[in-house]
């Protein structure tokens, strides 16, 4: 019976699996859950057997496949040692609260020597640091975006240092100063955006760098999935964050020669910050209605504006309080004996990854616009233009019926 397929036939299975086993390799890379890993799995399963079901029986394939789930789990043998935490210092910037505070509490319960950044070293912040950590933790205040104060930073953790050198860099400090379509938003917000997440995130990984280089250490990016998929509403924070994660995939290709591990952390959706602020986002609000030009407050709409307002507080206040995924996340990139590029940090990132990877672009745009901002309102302008339309559509039929 397979006598009778021709060449073209044996090609296209054999690119079909290498798809599919392509695909299953990014799958269990991607470290999703595993409800979602299952129906991946079940879903090639399906797919192969239908293509195959005239060559080879369902069970066999299924055998097949097992028996490579088998192997795999045999080489990959369970999970080695993290290496130990004693001795090792580690830079965090943005430790005035969210992860960058947690983070910083948790390393030094750990036994590492943690140097923390904060914007205030009055501030609420920086006491319960003070406060709660060992004498090991040192404050250092430090704006990321004045290179005086990042410069000096390094020299007061070289002094303290030593000859033990850096282990860890977590650039964690990072701004999200606008919501709203990019048409909405100020230059100046794209600029603030950029300033921080991506020029001061640069700023210090280019200081601390000698640090790191000699002792072989880790460099922890935070980044974001806005850097990566089309969020609506988040063109400026999603540029900036799209930058840092193109400079750390390149870093991480030419520090491999020196021994220096780079790693990205993708968080999910987590109460951070002023984020869950009704005062904050009104304030945002305000400014942006005082920022726009009549014209274009009149085609957008004030009433289109204060929907985005009210969907990302609602968005905000439902998040997570719970960080522990991403502070872990970081742990095992400073510390596992070979550190992941990525680390998909708390629930459905993995899952909204594959989607963006294997799924097509207008399902994964279509998921992002009905799952993060879902708007109601329409700008204005275009409500306007759908009622004339609609009456025009309604006056040549009641002018048809005349007839």
């Amino acid at each position: 019976m397979m006598d009778d397929y021709t060449l073209p036939f044996w090609i296209y299975l054999g690119v079909v699996t290498v798809f599919v086993g392509g695909a299953m390799k990014r799958i269990v890379a991607s470290h999703l859950s595993a409800a979602p890993t299952l129906v991946a799995w079940l879903g090639a399963t399906v797919l192969v057997e239908r293509l195959w079901a005239f060559c080879l029986p369902a069970v066999l394939l299924l055998a097949l496949l097992a028996f490579a789930c088998c192997l795999y789990s045999a080489r990959t043998g369970p999970p080695p040692t993290n290496l130990p935490a004693h001795g090792k210092a580690v830079f965090i910037t943005g430790c005035d609260s969210g992860f960058g505070k947690a983070t910083a509490k948790h390393l030094d319960s750990l036994g590492f020597e943690v140097f923390a950044t904060v914007l205030d070293l009055t501030g609420d912040g920086a006491r319960d640091l003070q406060r709660t950590c060992s004498s090991r933790l040192t404050l250092l205040q430090v704006d990321i975006t004045q290179p005086q104060q990042v410069h000096q930073a390094l020299l007061d953790t070289k002094a303290k240092l030593g000859l033990q050198g850096l282990w860890g860099l977590v650039n964690n400090a990072g701004v999200c100063v606008n919501f709203g379509d990019a048409e909405l938003s100020l230059m100046s917000n794209f600029r603030g955006c950029m300033e921080v997440n991506f020029f001061g995130t640069l700023s210090v990984t280019k200081s601390f760098l000698p640090l790191l280089r000699h002792n072989k250490g880790r460099i922890v990016n935070i980044s974001s999935p806005a850097g990566d998929q089309p969020f609506p509403c988040l063109a400026a924070y999603g540029a900036s964050k799209a930058a840092l994660n193109l400079f750390t995939n390149t870093l991480r290709h030419e520090l491999e020669p020196w021994g220096v591990q780079v790693s990205t952390i993708l968080p999910s959706s987590y109460r951070t910050g002023r984020s869950s602020n009704r005062a904050y986002w009104d304030q945002q609000h305000k400014q942006l209605l005082q920022s726009l030009s009549p014209a274009l407050l009149d085609e957008y709409g004030e009433d289109y504006v204060t929907e985005i307002k009210d969907l990302f507080h609602s968005y905000a206040s439902q998040a997570s309080t719970d960080l522990s995924p991403v502070v872990q996340a970081i742990v095992q990139a400073l510390l596992a004996p070979q550190p992941r590029p990525r680390y998909y940090a708390g629930p459905g990132v993995g899952l909204m990854y594959f989607i963006h990877s294997y799924c097509p672009f207008s399902l994964s745009s279509w998921l992002l616009q009905r799952l993060f901002v879902k708007k109601k309102l329409k700008p204005r302008a275009l409500r306007k233009e759908g009622l004339e339309i609609n009456l025009n559509l309604l006056n040549n039929n009641n002018e048809e019926k005349l007839q």
